[in-house]
């Protein structure tokens, strides 16, 4: 036999505030997101636990001295960068020792 859930009682605000919504604001987003009214309910509840709640699991901690030793040691070396000095993003110009400008 399956269990009965928990379920709590909700109760709509008279007016709409930082802390509750009316009903009249409820049923206006139903009919905009085009769900009922629990959905709407829900909806909300989920996108507040997206923002607030950590949606990974705990890891152990920073590294210890060694782990990092070790991730140092197996990681591949890096490259050393291209000398900047030799190229360039324009292109040069084609120049001759005893060319002539044109009037």
């Amino acid at each position: 036999m399956k269990a009965a859930a928990a379920q709590i009682a909700f109760h709509y605000h008279a007016q709409d505030s930082a802390t509750g919504v009316s009903r009249s604001t409820v049923e206006r987003l139903a009919d905009v997101l085009g769900v009922d009214e629990m959905q709407v309910i829900h909806l909300a509840l989920h996108a507040l636990a997206i923002k607030h709640l950590p949606q990974y699991e705990a890891d152990q901690g920073a590294l210890s001295a060694a782990q990092i030793a070790q991730l140092k040691k197996s990681a591949p070396k890096a490259k050393a960068p291209m000398s900047t000095s030799s190229r360039s993003i324009w292109p040069q110009p084609n120049r001759t020792a005893h060319s002539t400008p044109h009037p």
